[in-house]
């Protein structure tokens, strides 16, 4: 491609040395029939050989791909081995041994489904003191116990703190038939220990958070354990206890620094200690909350 210069341009490059080349003009060869048919002869001599070409132009085209089959719709998929079943009933008239049995091969639920074992309760089964946390973690499921971990440390410190401790629960129920006998004051000593129970006994998937319908099934059970217990206090840990407790919604903020009951048992609201270990500053008012709670005590006492 030459450039288009005008004269001033020409002038400057010859004045900077700068000669310009330009094309000679190409002749055109007038076209003759004969050129013109040695043209086609030729290209036809380069084009590629075939050696059917009029069979290829009558030829139908090729047909398409084929369409893809119809795979039929996979068949439902056949019931599990433990399907999901009804909830025993008659759990309000369930002693101990028949409530724990019920508890362990409960299918109400779909937690049922992933659970290693369901996590019932721990501590003095004729505590004064009872603690309702939420719902079981991933340690709690592989041990068969609430509150382990470093949650379930620091709960045992805020318990210690106010001189109760769960592992005291089997020696306080192995002396409570003849503390029973023994007089008030053996009534007493049996009594100091503290039950801990979740609102959930199965762990959900993934630790998340329990649905109501997962709360409403497990509702009984920890209903007849608070009926068997026969706590003077309970202390409620985290948003899904007291929802399951007091069937409210609102925070534990608002609901915190008074006197709630459930089934005629006094209840206050408190952290969960999961919830205290990331909220460091929240455990001043997890104290105030045990500090209510011994007042709530004290004031039965008093009577």
């Amino acid at each position: 491609m030459s450039l288009a210069l005008d004269a001033r341009q020409r002038a400057m490059l010859a004045e900077m040395g700068v000669r310009l080349w330009q094309r000679p003009a190409e002749r055109v060869a007038p076209v003759t029939p004969e050129s013109g048919a040695a043209a086609a002869d030729q290209a036809r001599a380069a084009a590629p050989f075939d050696p059917e070409p009029a069979a290829r132009a009558a030829r139908p085209p090729a047909p398409g791909p084929r369409p893809a089959p119809v795979v039929p719709a996979p068949a439902p998929a056949a019931p599990a081995d433990n399907p999901l079943g009804p909830r025993p009933e008659g759990i309000e008239r369930m002693d101990w041994p028949r409530l724990e049995a019920a508890v362990a091969a409960c299918r109400a639920c779909g937690l049922c489904a992933g659970r290693t074992q369901t996590v019932f309760g721990v501590g003095s089964r004729r505590a004064d003191w009872m603690v309702v946390g939420e719902a079981p973690g991933e340690n709690e499921d592989r041990q068969g116990q609430p509150f382990v971990g470093q949650a379930g440390k620091l709960l045992d410190a805020m318990l210690a703190a106010i001189g109760l401790s769960r592992q005291a629960g089997d020696a306080i129920d192995s002396e409570a038939a003849g503390a029973d006998q023994a007089g008030a004051g053996g009534q007493n000593d049996s009594k100091r220990g503290v039950y801990i129970a979740n609102v959930l006994k199965c762990r959900p998937p993934g630790n998340r958070n329990p649905q109501p319908d997962e709360i409403a099934q497990c509702e009984p059970y920890l209903r007849r354990q608070v009926a068997l217990v026969q706590p003077r206090v309970i202390l409620a840990m985290g948003r899904f206890a007291v929802q399951s407790l007091l069937q409210t919604s609102e925070p534990i903020g608002r609901l915190r620094g008074r006197v709630h009951h459930y089934a005629g048992v006094p209840v206050i609201v408190t952290y969960h200690p999961a919830y205290l270990l990331r909220a460091l500053p929240d455990k001043a008012k997890a104290w105030q909350d045990l500090c209510l709670a011994l007042e709530v005590m004290g004031g039965q006492d008093g009577r």
